[in-house]
């Protein structure tokens, strides 16, 4: 699991029905304060309170919490709606001190139903790959954004724009009561990589990781894309009936030397036409009369 905090940038934590994310999300997030990292959280599904349950004092003392799941269509008048919704909370995570930075979406599919996929796109892009210093200063390091996806409640279409703007994917699944993560790293101008993590949470959220994990390297296809069928598109038919295939062996085609052809090209037909070739030099021809293999004495 060391490698889903190693790349930064956005990291997708896909779960399901069968195989919640949330625990897996907050262990990462502890991961990150006890490395010393400021955590910003955008609460959408749970209250505050349960979502630091399990943490100690020194973890939560390092989360930054974001409350839309009080108000989450800012209707409150008492001053403790979030300014700008969802998108405003966004914006408003800015880097307030040189250390690593995180920021923890519970949920991704949260935002998706409520707000348009392209304007969450744009707010994590701009979250993930360069963020700058209030003021207006110079840039700060790119984020990193660990996003929580319940991959069911959506279509190809988000999913697919989410997986291209992750740096990291992790899928949950499992079997026999065991939790599984597949990981799908994709490191700057390297082939994407594969890896598979057996592991638990413990009450505490910390991890248990029970095996070494399997690394490949991409030929393996990613398990969210399906494969591409290179005959889905031409504009010809590949396969010919046996109809079509008798009328293409009997074909006899213009360059095949048959013996018709032959007795024809050696006996000439009565009254069949000839060709003759008739040349003139022309009086700006260079006609050369010496044997040009005169000087090799053969």
């Amino acid at each position: 699991m060391e490698s889903v905090l190693a790349l930064g940038g956005l990291v997708l934590l896909r779960d399901s029905v069968e195989w919640e994310g949330r625990s897996l999300l907050k262990a990462l997030v502890k991961k990150s304060a006890l490395c010393g990292e400021q955590v910003h959280i955008l609460g959408c599904e749970v209250s505050e309170d349960e979502f630091r349950e399990g943490f100690d004092s020194s973890i939560n003392s390092r989360l930054i919490y974001h409350d839309l799941f009080r108000d989450p269509l800012s209707w409150s008048q008492t001053g403790e709606a979030l300014p700008g919704g969802p998108l405003g909370a966004l914006q408003a995570m800015c880097r307030t001190d040189p250390g690593p930075f995180t920021i923890a979406l519970d949920s991704l599919s949260w935002l998706l139903l409520h707000l348009p996929c392209t304007a969450v796109c744009q707010e994590l892009c701009a979250l993930s790959h360069q963020h700058s210093r209030p003021g207006g200063s110079c840039p700060a390091e790119p984020v990193r954004v660990l996003g929580l996806l319940h991959e069911e409640l959506h279509g190809p279409g988000p999913l697919g724009a989410l997986s291209s703007l992750a740096q990291t994917e992790v899928t949950l699944s499992g079997a026999m009561g065991q939790a599984s993560a597949h990981i799908l790293l994709r490191r700057p101008r390297q082939r994407p990589a594969h890896q598979t993590q057996w592991f638990s949470i413990r009450p505490d959220f910390s991890l248990d990781l029970q095996g070494g994990p399997l690394l490949e390297s991409q030929p393996h296809p990613d398990p969210h894309t399906p494969p591409v069928d290179p005959t889905a598109h031409v504009t010809f038919n590949l396969h010919l009936s046996k109809k079509e295939k008798e009328a293409k062996d009997s074909l006899t085609l213009p360059f095949q030397f048959s013996s018709e052809k032959q007795q024809v090209l050696l006996r000439p037909r009565p009254g069949q036409a000839t060709s003759h070739i008739f040349y003139e030099p022309d009086a700006y021809d260079d006609l050369d009369q010496e044997d040009p293999d005169d000087d090799l004495d053969v």
